[in-house]
């Protein structure tokens, strides 16, 4: 049976690497000793992949030298395509990962890419690498196939195999070879594309379509605060009707939805073309954090609170819920403009690793008991373990009078109230 390597072992990768060593001879390769050493005594720290997946996964063998790349047959590609401080596309990764493969792969292997990109970067950034580094020819020698990465993290409903999957090719015999080798481990099947711009368009605005929804329910949230409305009742009233898309307003960070829009406008640019909407909602969504902090500011001096020296506990810092992933969270940007204020601001994460959190934004997790009886709380991530504290847990953490920012609507602002605080929800 036809040997497969994946590059890159992050959530996608491992996911990926875990159900193809399940069925057939599997090299997963990546930087990280830390991580593959790990995921050899079969814990994933990301929580994706449990110790009995790895178990089934009796064929797959994990290291960090990209040598063993020269024995696969299909060569899948998962590294991360973030962007940088000023938004522009950051290659690194894949350009890094292209070579190493271009090094060690061998005539007639096949390289499939699934790492988010602009439409026709595969072709025009990746496909030259391999090209230079193998010293083979495309098309002739070695061919190259797109199929974007669908996992939802900490969502234990939408699997990769539960997930259709969109497929490519360079030409006709490489996409059904791809469609294959994918329809061995998606039992939902795939679905092919015509080109492989075609998929990476599709992966590109996927996330787009989902950043522009959550970006006008964002600015209807704004809207409806000044008009003293509560925006979930809108939203629960106008979504009687059969039509009605629900969405939430919200923080939106992570490395998908807060990313993946600028890959696309930055090709739209480079087209001549200046894409107002995708940018619009892109400004509304990366200044949420600064409203959320300006709102609970006010709230805490209508409140009585005089700011300086007052203490605020947050409670979530990963982008989302019931995930360790702390990549580009806009939990972090809320505690610094906080902080701005001269709060003094407390966090509790209970699946957030603390080392990251540390290293990556210079914030110190604080365990539940640690957590101060606070001017003001800030739930900030629908984690499960936190969404199912008693109430009386949360009111010990939070001064009689103080105020409950509840940033995913999840408690009864009633209830809260009737406590004695004074609360404002997103």
């Amino acid at each position: 049976m036809e040997v497969v390597a994946v590059v890159g072992l992050g959530y996608v990768g491992l996911s990926l690497a875990v159900a193809f060593g399940a069925r057939r001879r599997t090299i997963g390769v990546d930087l990280s000793a830390r991580k593959v050493a790990s995921y050899r005594r079969g814990i994933d720290p990301g929580g994706e992949v449990c110790a009995a997946q790895f178990a089934e996964a009796r064929w797959l063998e994990m290291g960090c030298d990209p040598v063993a790349l020269a024995e696969a047959d299909y060569i899948v590609v998962a590294v991360p395509t973030p962007v940088d401080d000023a938004h522009k596309p950051d290659f690194g990764a894949l350009v890094s990962a292209s070579q190493s493969v271009g090094r060690h792969m061998k005539a007639g292997a096949v390289v499939i890419y699934e790492s988010t990109v602009y439409p026709g970067a595969t072709e025009e950034i990746c496909i030259p690498i391999l090209e230079q580094c193998s010293g083979l020819q495309w098309q002739r020698d070695f061919h190259v196939g797109f199929s974007p990465e669908r996992i939802n993290p900490g969502d234990t409903e939408h699997r990769l195999a539960t997930i259709r999957k969109v497929v490519s090719g360079d030409d006709a015999v490489t996409l059904e070879r791809v469609a294959a080798l994918y329809e061995g481990v998606v039992d939902a099947g795939v679905h092919r594309a015509s080109s492989i711009k075609v998929a990476e368009a599709a992966k590109v605005i996927e996330n787009t379509q989902r950043d522009l929804n959550i970006a006008l329910m964002n600015e209807l949230a704004i809207i409806f605060d000044r008009m003293d409305i509560d925006t979930l009742e809108v939203l629960q009233a106008a979504g009687t009707k059969w039509n009605f898309l629900p969405f939430r307003p919200g923080l939106v960070g992570g490395h998908c939805i807060g990313v993946d829009p600028y890959y696309l406008t930055h090709k739209a640019v480079m087209l001549g073309y200046h894409p107002d909407v995708i940018l619009a909602g892109r400004r509304i969504n990366d200044s949420m954090a600064k409203f959320v902090a300006e709102k609970t500011v006010k709230e805490m001096v209508r409140a009585g609170f005089k700011l300086k020296g007052c203490r605020v506990n947050v409670l979530g810092l990963t982008f989302k819920e019931n995930c360790p992933d702390l990549r580009n969270s806009k939990v972090a940007d809320l505690i610094r403009e906080l902080e701005s204020y001269g709060l003094q601001v407390h966090v509790h994460d209970p699946v957030a690793d603390a080392d990251e959190a540390l290293r990556e934004y210079g914030v110190r997790l604080e365990a539940w008991e640690d957590l101060p009886c606070a001017e003001a709380l800030i739930s900030a991530v629908a984690h499960h373990e936190l969404a199912t504290r008693p109430l009386r847990q949360m009111l010990d953490k939070i001064a009689p009078s103080g105020c409950f920012i509840d940033l995913k609507s999840q408690f009864d602002p009633g209830t809260l109230r009737s406590s004695g605080l004074s609360v404002w929800r997103l």
